[in-house]
């Protein structure tokens, strides 16, 4: 035996007195073994120490996981005691890499200590220190030590300077506190000392989450001043945490910022609130101020979920004023849109092939309805009761498991019952019923609001057949019943309306999907499509509100759609016929490009869909491309040449060859971390360019044209500029925009410019200011694992 040993033979060593193994040991070892390869190996029976040393390889120790390596191994067996001397290398469970001159710890490494000590995580950050001393499981303390999470060596093995690194005289990483401390810290920068601290911390980078400070938010623009944000996490369990966010401004009064997280067993609640003592320059004294944006979603066992939102501000300019970031999320069942905020309570049940919800819901907005482009201290707002109260809105759909006559049913239903406080006119209200203009009273604010109730049912039953040439058919009959209340209208005064309406559909889809497959492997795919659908006249009384139904976007799928409106309201009927094609091409792979083009006509004309040009004149035009006897032209197309380049657009163009809407995407990438993305998006639906200075309740439609762009472009090295912005075409200026310096590797990115607000939002009107962001890997920051924290 002991001639094999010195020739390099593996032992296993189960404990006192076992027997030594000549077998290599397995990936896992039996609990309590130790696996030893050296060119010597001396065991004391009576001590239980195993003593190795190693000749020109180094002596491999495996125990409890780990893996370690050294000039000598000596390992108690009895006490759990491991010594390691000379190009010492442990590698632990969780794959973390030790190196030392020297390294001694205990059993499941609850104490020890290392002279020479480096260690570099799973994270790729490095701690190196002079000596060590782990003096119990949760505290190690660090003397003359260096943390960086940075790499220390190039692509080719070169030592390099890090990025930045802390240096300090003590370093205690204490796991109980979820920390690590150092007294006399020095942080550096490409090795440069740029500041010195006698006392810092951070959490540590082994934690998942932990108590601290998170990355600050520094900012100047003209209102404000200089800003300075300082947010703090506190952890109150792996469930539960705050947010402390204090903001500096040398123009204004400090604003607390606040945010609370809480995840339950089957959901989670995010709330966010911000308060401060202000007034508002040239509008209202100081007061009390702040805003409140909550929202929730529970999603337990079974078909049942349900959640909440809540959002309010104390003033229409309160987040621009104070630069909140993100204000206006996408929460809960509804979604308010840009400028608007919603409080909501919602329900769900969704099975296999059923489908209810309840909400109920009010809106808060903040929109500028009238610019006084000249002291927008004066600027009009949408007031709150122009937007309805829903109490409540019910959807439901169920299909029966068993198929009717070889097809799909599909019932559905529709309920809402809207209240309004404030009057509103076109296009909530059809043309003859907006009362006429009274100049004493431009906004018309001696009308109530219109309240209404509906509810929506419908069948539809539809079938896909498939001819042996591989023509698809699909013949589908759609009944509808609604009933209408409607109660305030200007033209009935008090006296509720009550109506009802009914329509019956039958029609067929058609496609014939043809493909081709060429020599080099591309793939060319033509498809055209039809339908057509007969259908009693539409029903649309002119009494009954346009709430749901006044944006409709045609597109290659809405446009086959029985029901090309977005919502309820309004709808189509009569004789109609609809075609198109589609051809889509596939090569190399990762290379596609399609287009569609299509339109649909129908036997007549239908000016229910009219609304206000809103230029005061009582002039009307068809926002939804369907008023006439033949729509619109619907182009779409997709396009992707590369793996590094993409795109889509969409366009409604008219008879003559004008784009009414138009909406183009392209994002594009190259080198290693360059990148683009522009977006064109354009509404020329109204043939009069409305002046927003005319009074409120003649406007409807207006006209726009945006640009919006960002990317990054990397010059040299890790240097490079960074820009996003939004341009107004139809008023020829930036809306918003900034352009900044970066400088981004593997640990930190950094940013430094300037931006401008030109939204006239602001009592102060429009900004300019400078900002700085700052990422620091597992210190904080988008993109890295710290989520923000340091």
């Amino acid at each position: 035996m002991r001639r094999r040993l010195l020739t390099g033979a593996a032992v296993v060593l189960l404990g006192p007195g076992a027997a030594l193994a000549q077998q290599p040991p397995s990936d896992r070892l039996p609990d309590g073994a130790l696996y030893i390869e050296a060119e010597d190996v001396i065991r004391d029976g009576d001590t239980g120490e195993v003593a190795a040393r190693g000749g020109n390889e180094r002596v491999l120790a495996r125990f409890e996981g780990r893996n370690l390596r050294g000039r000598e191994v000596t390992y108690n067996l009895n006490t759990g005691v491991a010594t390691a001397l000379g190009d010492v290398e442990l590698i632990d469970v969780d794959g973390t890499v030790v190196t030392a001159d020297l390294l001694e710890m205990n059993e499941n490494l609850q104490t020890g200590v290392a002279v020479n000590l480096a260690v570099r995580s799973v994270d790729g950050s490095h701690l190196m220190a002079a000596t060590a001393v782990r003096r119990s499981q949760a505290v190690n303390e660090l003397n003359y030590a260096l943390f960086t999470p940075c790499p220390i060596c190039d692509d080719d093995g070169r030592r390099k300077e890090p990025t930045w690194s802390i240096q300090a005289q003590k370093v205690v990483q204490d796991e109980s506190l979820r920390a690590i401390l150092y007294q006399n810290a020095l942080f550096r920068v490409g090795g440069v000392p740029v500041l010195w601290l006698p006392f810092f911390a951070h959490p540590d980078p082994t934690v998942e989450r932990a108590s601290g400070f998170l990355v600050p938010r520094i900012e100047y623009d003209e209102a404000r001043g200089l800003s300075y944000e300082q947010p703090y996490l506190i952890v109150v369990s792996p469930s539960e945490d705050w947010v402390i966010s204090p903001q500096f401004n040398t123009e204004v009064n400090p604003f607390l910022n606040l945010q609370w997280r809480r995840h339950f067993g089957d959901g989670i609640v995010e709330a966010r609130a911000g308060y401060t003592y202000a007034d508002i320059p040239g509008v209202e004294d100081q007061d009390h101020r702040g805003y409140l944006l909550a929202h929730g979603a529970f999603n337990p066992d079974g078909p049942w979920r349900w959640g909440f939102t809540a959002e309010r501000a104390s003033d229409k300019t309160l987040f621009d004023r104070y630069g909140t970031e993100d204000p206006y999320q996408d929460n809960g069942l509804y979604y308010g849109d840009r400028r608007r905020l919603i409080s909501q309570l919602y329900a769900e049940h969704q099975t296999e092939r059923s489908y209810l919800s309840a909400a109920a819901f009010t809106i808060q907005s903040l929109r500028v309805l009238e610019v006084d482009r000249a002291n927008p201290a004066n600027n009009v707002f949408e007031r709150d009761g122009v937007t309805p109260v829903a109490a409540p809105v019910i959807e439901a759909m169920w299909e029966p498991r068993q198929g009717i006559l070889g097809g799909r049913l599909r019932l559905s239903g529709n309920a809402a019952v809207l209240i309004r406080e404030n009057y509103v006119g076109a296009p909530v209200l059809a043309p003859d019923q907006v009362p006429s203009a009274d100049p004493s009273d431009p906004d018309f604010s001696g009308y109530p609001g219109v309240d209404s109730a509906r509810i929506v049912l419908s069948a539809d039953w539809r079938r896909v057949l498939t001819s042996p040439i591989g023509l698809r058919w699909e013949p589908f009959v759609n009944l509808r019943g609604d009933a209408y209340a409607v109660d305030d209208l200007p033209s009935t005064g008090d006296d509720a309306v009550t109506t009802t309406r009914v329509r019956a559909t039958a029609g067929l889809d058609v496609s014939y999907p043809l493909i081709r497959r060429f020599e080099n492997g591309a793939d060319l795919v033509l498809e055209p499509l039809a339908q057509i659908s007969i259908s009693n006249r539409a029903d649309l009384d002119p009494r009954l509100p346009n709430e749901d139904s006044q944006v409709t976007d045609l597109d290659e799928t809405s446009l086959f759609a029985i029901d090309r409106f977005t919502g309820h309201d309004l709808y189509e009927g009569g004789l109609r016929l609809v075609a198109g094609g589609r051809a889509s091409l596939r090569w190399d792979n990762d290379r596609s490009a399609s287009i569609f083009l299509g339109r649909g006509w129908r036997d007549e004309r239908e000016d229910r869909y009219l609304v206000p040009t809103g230029d005061g004149t009582g002039s009307l035009f068809d926002p939804s491309g369907l008023a006439d006897r033949a729509s619109d032209w619907v182009v779409s197309a997709t396009f992707s040449p590369g793996s590094q380049i993409r795109g889509w657009a969409h366009a409604q163009i008219d008879d003559g060859g004008e784009v009414r809407r138009a909406e183009i995407m392209v994002d594009g990438s190259w080198g290693a971390r360059n990148l683009a993305t522009v977006s064109y998006i354009v509404d020329r639906s109204n043939p009069v360019d409305v002046d927003p200075t005319l009074p409120l309740a003649t406007r409807t439609y207006r006209n726009y044209e945006f640009v919006q762009f960002s990317g990054q472009q990397f010059v040299s090295g890790n240097w490079g500029v960074a820009s996003r912005g939004i341009m107004d075409l139809q008023e020829d200026r930036f809306t918003r925009g900034e352009v900044g310096l970066l400088f981004e590797d593997d640990c930190i990115r950094f940013e430094i410019g300037y931006r401008r607000d030109n939204t006239r939002v602001d009592p102060s009107g429009p900004r300019t200011g400078a900002y700085v962001r700052l990422t620091l890997a597992t210190l904080g920051g988008t993109g890295y694992q710290r989520d923000d924290m340091w």
